[in-house]
């Protein structure tokens, strides 16, 4: 892209989110009580999301199956994809707990107390969800008993269950029947993106308010009451992001560097309204045109919304160290590595439940039993400028796992990589990727 037919700078998607950021920040300090009334932009924006979000797996997953024409061919991808995930959810989790045991996270804070507002907001927001109280629980909740009720209640989890075996459907049927499904299919799910960059026009409005919001409703008080934590918890994000997703994408081929300045709009999209969905048909899109196949989009990036939660994990492990130390809990390291295997189940559930990883972390608080449960209103107060980080570190993990999973089983052409960057960042790349 030349200087001349570069669009202005005003007209940029990740300028725009960002500077409506800025506005909601300083909106949020100058008048909070009306700045916190302006959730509803950011709500409202979500919600639009979420309507194409479900639909969109389906499309994604059935063709992606359906595109690899065998059973093997998929069970390839699958197999590589979650050995990724459960490998790195682990590092996730051990970087949080030896991140927290470092710091001694939360130790100054014994005689901190939630205000009743605050308490009475994550009493609610953990009502409203339902985390599943057992591994069986949650096994049991992934099989959906409608078609329909799945997609109606944005049950991600039901829906890849649903796509899978739909897509292994489509795959016994005959060559010309089942072309004529998948054209179908196909036409449908154009007509989604189409209606999902229209919503994104609406980015910035739903980032203002979702910042405004998080300032206004908190307070300068609670942010500087708990400011080392938040602050505390980015530092485990970035330094996971770099080190871990640097190491992987070393080993892998590419560079993570310029990866992240391929997908900056999703990141900033998410960042600003604190929810990876809101990224996830730009990314469905994105990755294939990288060079990613369709096949290993379509299976990896959705799955890995609901089994690769590397922001979810940090927050979870350094968060029950937080509780603890504020509480004056003490935890051997055979009860944290306990809490490591736990989380390592309960962490999968965050994508299934309303409230998201609030609601599992406030489950496995309950499950383990020595932790005091009004610690987890103390944490509400701020979970809204965490959830930022969570879900960032989320989307990027999974983008980053798609490109690794897709070289790893054979599915990615260096050369649309190559052909691909030079389009989007106006040079091209010495390497591959």
């Amino acid at each position: 892209m030349t200087a001349s037919t570069k669009k202005p700078l005003y007209r940029d998607l990740t300028f725009q989110v960002v500077a409506a950021m800025l506005l909601g920040i300083a909106f949020g300090f100058i008048a909070p009580e009306i700045a916190a009334s302006f959730k509803i932009l950011g709500d409202i924006f979500l919600k639009l999301i979420k309507t194409a979000v479900a639909p969109l797996v389906f499309f994604t997953v059935v063709h992606g199956i359906a595109s690899a024409g065998d059973i093997k061919r998929v069970g390839k991808v699958g197999w590589r994809a979650l050995v990724y995930f459960e490998v790195v959810s682990t590092i996730a989790l051990a970087i949080g707990l030896v991140w927290g045991n470092l710091l001694d996270i939360g130790s100054g804070m014994h005689d901190a107390h939630p205000n009743s507002a605050t308490a009475s907001a994550a009493a609610a927001a953990l009502a409203k969800g339902h985390a599943p109280g057992s591994t069986m629980e949650f096994i049991y909740g992934i099989f959906p008993d409608n078609f329909v009720g799945a997609f109606a209640g944005g049950q991600l989890l039901q829906v890849l269950v649903i796509s899978v075996l739909f897509g292994f459907a489509l795959l016994a049927l005959k060559q010309e029947r089942r072309e004529v499904v998948e054209d179908g299919l196909n036409r449908v799910s154009e007509c989604f993106f189409e209606f999902i960059n229209l919503i994104m026009k609406l980015a910035p409005l739903g980032a203002f308010g979702s910042v405004a919001y998080a300032v206004g409703s908190n307070g300068t008080a609670v942010l500087m009451s708990l400011a080392n934590l938040v602050l505390m918890f980015y530092v485990a994000v970035v330094l996971f992001i770099a080190i871990v997703l640097g190491a992987v994408c070393r080993l892998s081929g590419f560079s993570l560097w310029r990866f992240l300045k391929y997908i900056k709009d999703e990141i900033f999209i998410v960042l600003g309204t604190a929810s990876s969905e809101s990224a996830l048909p730009r990314l469905l899109l994105k990755l294939e045109k990288l060079g990613c196949s369709k096949q290993s989009v379509g299976l990896v990036l959705p799955t890995g919304y609901a089994f690769n939660l590397d922001g979810t994990s940090i927050y979870m492990s350094l968060c029950v160290l937080f509780i603890a130390n504020a509480y004056g809990v003490p935890l051997t390291w055979e009860q944290q590595l306990g809490m490591v295997a736990i989380m390592l189940v309960t962490s999968k559930g965050a994508a299934a439940v309303s409230g998201g990883s609030f609601v599992v972390f406030a489950a496995t608080v309950t499950a383990i039993g020595v932790l005091p449960v009004e610690g987890l209103a103390l944490l509400f107060g701020v979970y809204r400028f965490m959830s930022m980080a969570i879900a960032t570190c989320n989307t990027i993990g999974n983008s980053v796992a798609t490109v690794v999973v897709a070289k790893w089983a054979g599915e990615f052409s260096e050369q649309t990589a190559k052909e691909e960057y030079e389009r989007v960042l106006g040079r091209r790349p010495a390497a591959a990727l």
